[in-house]
């Protein structure tokens, strides 16, 4: 009996946190990867230098840029699907630098369009996030909450996502969109609050410098994340496209409790000083988030199936190996 050979999809932010984990299980599923890494004089293939050889030995590494048309067109050439997580991510950052948050995340997600429509590529999922929304109106936040970005960040991301529906009813683009809630997990840039938290407390701080403690979020493993976006570009067509879904577990936990729980896991007293740099400001802050998965169950049967303590265990004893917290610098505020 002969079996048939491994579907290869390209993958655009490879390199980083979510991008690693999505290419593991998709080797793992028994595909192909061309793996997009942003193209550096290094030549650094960012987290997927870490994975295991067996799982390399079915990753290409295509060094390019998702600003540059002809990088996204060699890279999808040839293959059967794209996953779409290249994106400038950082908050407080895209206070900063706006234009580069529209150059990667809009005009990154056009040329993607753009080649997924002349290459004839039978599935993209495109990535979204659940800043979007903003602030809770409703709860839990369903795919039909208002769009309400209080960031340039989250104004990026809506701008992407317009994109795709509107490439999906002009051109018939074979198009889903997941939308993570707040992932976390081991690879994540001390930029995000769980592995701020964890990261200072593995350098040896028990006085914890962060922002405010009030905001809630729906903490979901990446394992599960990865996850979802395999659900939703296997699943049959007509269950996907042109559909946007939500991923989460519909929990949530305000940062001030999350530093408690963390402090027990990792048997430390903790205490938190407040850092005004890590403030967002007060029109931009998102206070409540926390998600209503059911239309991604209901399309893909996909659940998540670690809890936020299964999830903050791994990720305490991947920041508690010396030599992953020696690739982080704990010690500053990091944008």
């Amino acid at each position: 009996m002969t079996s048939s050979a491994p579907v290869t999809v390209a993958v655009t932010g490879a390199e980083g946190f979510i991008g690693s984990h999505l290419v593991e299980a998709l080797i793992a599923s028994g595909h192909r990867v061309r793996a997009m890494a942003q193209y550096n004089s290094f030549s650094s293939y960012g987290w997927l230098e870490t994975l295991p050889q067996d799982v390399m030995d079915s990753v290409e590494v295509v060094l390019g840029d998702v600003r540059d048309a002809g990088s996204v067109q060699h890279l999808l050439t040839g293959t059967e699907a794209v996953y779409h997580l290249a994106a400038l991510i950082a908050i407080p950052y895209s206070y900063q630098a706006p234009h580069s948050y529209v150059a990667t995340n809009v005009t990154g997600t056009l040329n993607v369009l753009e080649a997924v429509r002349r290459l004839g590529i039978p599935r993209m999922v495109h990535t979204s996030t659940s800043e979007t929304y903003g602030t809770a109106q409703t709860v839990p936040i369903t795919e039909d909450h208002p769009i309400n970005t209080q960031s340039p960040y989250s104004a990026s991301k809506a701008g992407g996502d317009r994109l795709a529906d509107g490439y999906y009813a002009s051109f018939g683009i074979p198009v889903a969109t997941l939308r993570p809630f707040n992932t976390f997990g081991p690879r994540q840039s001390m930029r995000a609050v769980i592995p701020t938290v964890i990261g200072q407390v593995a350098a040896g701080e028990r006085t914890i410098a962060l922002g405010d403690l009030r905001p809630t979020r729906d903490f979901m493993f990446v394992k599960d994340t990865a996850q979802a976006f395999l659900a939703v570009g296997t699943a049959p067509a007509e269950a996907v496209v042109g559909r946007t879904f939500n991923a989460g577990t519909g929990g949530e936990i305000s940062v001030g409790d999350l530093v408690t729980l963390v402090g027990k896991l990792m048997g430390a007293e903790l205490e938190v000083r407040e850092d005004a740099q890590r403030i967002r400001p007060a029109a931009s802050e998102v206070m409540r988030l926390v998600c209503d998965a059911s239309r991604l169950r209901a399309a893909t049967g996909w659940e998540p199936a670690h809890s936020l303590q299964e999830g903050l265990e791994q990720t305490v004893r991947f920041f508690s190996d010396p030599a992953n917290l020696a690739r982080y610098k704990t010690a500053i505020y990091n944008v």
